[in-house]
């Protein structure tokens, strides 16, 4: 679910349950920015995001959604919003989580760090046993 002082009306979900999937969501994440002119380095940074946090709904998570809309705020600005969301086991540490170098798999362990640097907003919904959602806003400068 995206942040209620975002309109978004063409809000998509897609889909993260299988490998192929996560190709997907990068194509559809890269299209919108394109789509919202974004500039090249700015589409690198919003894909690079929504591929860490699809990943992880994949891995960590056992698949789930990604909901991508092209947003605006009440200030007009224009942004990519991405909300991931898993039902998998939940992020118990979420500041442990957050630090670079830590990892639950086979990772460097700069996904969810390296994310939060790569957007303008970030927000972390988690508790133990009951899935994760991460949200976040680029905003084309």
């Amino acid at each position: 679910m995206l942040p209620d002082e975002l309109t978004a009306p063409e809000a998509r979900e897609h889909a993260v349950r299988a490998e192929e999937d996560l190709l997907t969501a990068r194509h559809a994440v890269r299209a919108d920015a394109v789509a919202a002119g974004f500039s090249i380095v700015d589409q690198t940074k919003i894909v690079t995001a929504a591929s860490e946090l699809v990943r992880n709904a994949y891995i960590h998570g056992g698949g789930g959604t990604m909901t991508i809309a092209v947003a605006r705020d009440r200030r007009g600005r224009v942004g990519i919003a991405l909300s991931v969301r898993d039902e998998g086991p939940g992020i118990g540490d979420v500041e442990q989580a957050m630090t670079d170098g830590f990892s639950t798999g086979a990772g460097l362990g700069h996904g969810l760090g390296g994310t939060r640097r790569l957007v303008d907003e970030f927000t972390i919904d988690t508790a133990p046993g009951e899935g994760t959602t991460v949200t976040v806003v680029r905003w084309k400068p």
